[in-house]
């Protein structure tokens, strides 16, 4: 970048494009020690990005003004017209415009929010929660949550947008259309799945008060092709990530456990099943016999180990204050 073209950009965004360079070499270098320590993965030196790959600039501190609800002010750059989603509550403390593939820009606020909450509302009910592929979600009280399969709903339709794009010639004005037509089909999935995982979070959140979920292992899950499709299309990483980030900004509570043995203990007796397959949806235990949904036993694990990991935590808490060597009173 010449210096007749960096007088015309903010300087904020420019320290932010070195801020980028210099953690991108930071990964690079602790993936060479990782690799050095024995680790199987690859270094992956930083790669040069082109203005048609490099897709976001950051104002970090200043630089831009909300003049109105429909017009937002970026220095060297001007007055621009905007659509707002939804208000801004809070500080405002970033902002990133981001290009995606169909041309759209998209104005991302980073703020402090100001959360005010009644917390004498919050129902005081926990929850636990099993991830599948069948049904999305089943919880410790039964509820069946079926995944949307937006991926699978779109299949026909993406798979004719891609074959009209192969017959285009490089470098034509249609292929340049059906590129974008593609991409905004893509786009159109991406946000179904958001929208489904925002609103999912959000009744989780106001619902209960503690929510308790497999610590799950999502993208060495992915690396099996037969269920790959349909792990990405039930969107569990975002997911988790808006319960998490949505539990800690409301001050729910939320614990991962460990997914071992989740499926095949009785949630009744404790009774380990090895035999059990993954064609077998119904859990009969032989010791207890019981007789559930494999999945429901698996939701009622995942609670009860969350409580009882949350109970050793309570233990261990009380007995580095105790100076007597006594056993710690519980208190309800």
């Amino acid at each position: 970048m010449n210096s007749l073209n960096i007088k015309y950009i903010y300087s904020q965004v420019l320290q932010d494009v070195a801020n980028r360079l210099d953690k991108a070499y930071d990964n690079f270098f602790r993936r060479i020690n990782e690799k050095e320590k024995g680790k199987k993965i690859k270094a992956g030196f930083p790669r040069f990005k082109s203005k048609k790959v490099y897709k976001s600039f950051t104002y970090t501190q200043s630089g831009f003004e909300i003049l109105d609800k429909t017009h937002l002010k970026l220095s060297k750059i001007g007055k621009i017209r905007m659509f707002r989603h939804r208000e801004i509550n809070g500080e405002i403390k970033g902002l990133t415009i981001k290009r995606e593939n169909t041309g759209k820009y998209y104005a991302i606020f980073t703020v402090n929010e100001n959360n005010n909450i009644n917390y004498s509302l919050i129902p005081d009910k926990p929850i636990g929660f099993d991830l599948g592929l069948l049904s999305l979600i089943k919880t410790s009280n039964d509820e069946d949550i079926e995944p949307p399969k937006y991926l699978r709903k779109s299949e026909k339709k993406l798979k004719k947008l891609h074959r009209s794009l192969s017959r285009k010639n490089k470098g034509s004005k249609n292929r340049e259309e059906a590129r974008i037509q593609l991409a905004g089909m893509d786009n159109h999935i991406s946000n179904q799945r958001n929208d489904f995982a925002q609103k999912l979070s959000n009744k989780l959140i106001k619902e209960y008060n503690f929510i308790a979920f497999e610590d799950l292992n999502i993208n060495n899950m992915v690396k099996n092709h037969k269920l790959a499709k349909s792990i990405e299309d039930a969107s569990w990483g975002s997911l988790i990530k808006d319960i998490i980030y949505k539990a800690e900004s409301a001050g729910k509570s939320y614990l991962k456990v460990n997914p071992k043995y989740t499926s095949m203990k009785c949630s009744k007796c404790g009774n380990i099943k090895n035999d059990l397959t993954l064609d077998d949806r119904t859990y009969h235990c032989d010791v207890c016999g019981i007789t559930i949904d494999r999945d429901l036993n698996a939701a009622i694990n995942i609670l009860n180990d969350a409580i009882d990991k949350i109970f050793k935590m309570f233990i261990i808490k009380h007995k580095k204050k105790s100076r007597h060597g006594l056993s710690p009173i519980l208190c309800p």
